[in-house]
């Protein structure tokens, strides 16, 4: 990795090490704005790649770490979670609750807790890619790494 890295690449990293992820941060020249190009780039099936959504839940974050084959059915969501509407947050509204960008929102790292759901689908990867702070950056773990690491909940989300 660079000598310098992003301060939230590096604020992702130490909180990675403080739960005991070994999987290191592999920092990218380009950005991967979508689990298609993210997939590509790291030579996995799109179903391994964790996209970290952000949602407006009730005026809470909530976020879901959802397999990039799926789409989240955000009434669904609403139900598992207890709310009466969930929809897709502001760039803004994420940035308040992570401290990171669309497109680069990690599973950790963020100012404080954030309601979790980890998509049950990815549980069928051995190895599943997430960001790490940056739309340059991913990690590698696992489906029982995320939900350990975010106190998620596991959940079909589609």
């Amino acid at each position: 990795m660079p000598e310098k890295l992003h301060p939230n690449i590096a604020r992702v990293e130490a909180a990675l090490r403080a739960q005991g992820v070994t999987g290191e941060i592999v920092v990218l020249d380009e950005a991967t704005p979508t689990a298609a190009t993210a997939a590509a780039r790291l030579g996995c099936e799109i179903g391994a790649i964790a996209n970290s959504l952000i949602f407006d839940a009730d005026g809470a974050p909530l976020l879901v770490l959802t397999s990039g084959a799926h789409r989240v059915d955000t009434a669904l969501v609403a139900r598992l979670v207890g709310v009466a509407k969930v929809r897709r947050a502001t760039p803004e509204f994420v940035r308040e609750h992570t401290g990171q960008p669309i497109g680069g929102v990690a599973p950790v790292g963020h100012p404080a807790p954030v309601r979790t759901l980890v998509d049950a689908w990815l549980g069928k990867h051995e190895v599943v890619w997430a960001a790490a702070g940056h739309p340059h950056s991913v990690f590698p773990t696992s489906f029982d790494e995320l939900v350990r690491i975010t106190g998620g909940t596991p959940a079909e989300v589609e």
